[in-house]
């Protein structure tokens, strides 16, 4: 057996460094995503690019006021902001004692510094509800693409690899 040549140890070592390269490329995380899976399973049902400052929103019919109810969030990071939330009509779960506007009916809350920030966001979407997600321009029928299934939202760093698969 012959020993490797320069050239050939020059040319392995290129190879590699190459190699390497690609490999730390393509795992590298390059993006966001605002990811809906599953509570129990971890079935992921949405993967949205999103970008800081990427709008996400939960648009419902309120269970006992029978009212609409727009919760808005914004990207920032790995977590959501509470940015503006719509309703309207005053019931369980629905902001009683903030400062909101009524505008054309509607009572909006745009608080003035961010009050929740969440690292997760559970929704049980329910047919009734008939929830809408909604990320930036793009809505998903959330009840249709769940069945009905409690899920969970939450921004994920996505490499170049996640990105094209």
């Amino acid at each position: 057996m012959g020993r490797l040549s320069q050239p050939n140890v020059g040319a392995a070592i290129l190879a590699l460094g190459v190699l390497a390269f690609v490999v730390v490329a393509v795992t590298a995380p390059i993006g966001t995503a605002l990811v809906v899976e599953d509570i129990e399973t971890g079935e992921r049902y949405v993967a949205e690019p999103v970008n800081d400052g990427s709008t996400v929103a939960l648009e419902y019919t309120h269970s006992v006021e029978k009212s609409r109810v727009y919760d808005e969030y914004r990207v920032d990071g790995e977590t959501l902001v509470n940015t503006r939330m719509e309703f309207e009509s005053y019931g369980w779960g629905l902001p009683a004692r903030v400062n909101v506007t009524n505008v054309n009916g509607t009572f909006v809350y745009e608080p003035d510094e961010p009050i929740t920030v969440l690292d997760e966001l559970s929704v049980s979407p329910g047919r009734i509800a008939d929830h809408t997600l909604i990320v930036d321009d793009r809505r998903y029928d959330l009840v249709a693409v769940t069945d009905g299934n409690d899920v969970t939202l939450h921004i994920e760093r996505r490499s170049l690899l996640e990105m094209i698969l």
